[in-house]
């Protein structure tokens, strides 16, 4: 319990913040610098591959209550963009709820992430995962009762815990630590966009006009993500 009261401290959605006074000229359809996004002092490379695409980085965790009721609006967003970006999602780890820096029930969660992807299954399986555990409060945090609710979807047991304990998974998973350090993320969700402009629904609900409920939060947060894209991309040209 300890932990999900800090993890939701850190990720600020209260209501409260919608109310919370911030300086003239800030607007989610107009947004600046320093309000209703951050620039990072040190930018993080990007996929060099992507063309004129942008890249747009969500850093979040199936365990977060926030993380799940924006994936829908999310969702709707990124079907919006195209081809304008191009979606890179990274599961986080704020550590274990009882304070051993060695243990953390939520690495099985990033496991299971790069497994469905490995399998090529986070497309059907993504939004019932987050089902699973915000609806039908399933307890997906060991790998033996992820593999039975793999299991429970149709997907092969054996073959499914095979990708699970592969170096390729465990790499992806080092990598998930090495970005959500480089990032210094504290919080989810939290968007990234071209590596150098962050936002999140704690940072946009600092500001008047961004909405006093959770879904006027989240469509205001978009709001300033269209901005950062087209900023982005303008950089690009």
């Amino acid at each position: 319990m300890r932990f999900f009261q800090k993890a939701l401290a850190i990720a600020g959605l209260s209501l409260s913040f919608g109310l919370l006074a911030a300086s003239a000229g800030a607007s989610p359809a107009a947004p600046v610098a320093g309000k209703e996004y951050k620039v990072l002092d040190n930018p993080q490379p990007t996929d060099t591959g992507l063309g004129k695409k942008v890249e747009v980085t969500e850093f979040f965790g199936y365990f977060c209550p926030h993380c799940n009721a924006l994936e829908p609006t999310l969702e709707e967003w990124i079907a919006k963009q195209g081809d304008k970006i191009s979606l890179k999602r990274v599961p986080v780890d704020f550590g274990d709820p009882n304070g051993d820096p060695k243990k953390s029930p939520y690495v099985a969660q990033k496991k299971l992430y790069y497994t469905l992807e490995a399998m090529g299954k986070l497309p059907e399986m993504h939004k019932k995962v987050f089902s699973a555990i915000h609806v039908q409060r399933q307890r997906l945090d060991t790998e033996a009762s992820i593999a039975d609710f793999a299991a429970k979807q149709g997907l092969d047991k054996a073959k499914f815990l095979d990708v699970y304990n592969s170096f390729a998974v465990q790499t992806k998973v080092t990598r998930a630590v090495q970005l959500q350090n480089a990032y210094k993320i504290d919080g989810v969700p939290t968007l990234i966009v071209d590596g150098r402009y962050v936002t999140s629904p704690s940072i946009v609900g600092a500001t008047p006009g961004a909405g006093d409920s959770e879904p006027a939060l989240f469509k205001s947060t978009l709001q300033v993500m269209d901005s950062l894209v087209a900023k982005a991309a303008a950089g690009k040209k």
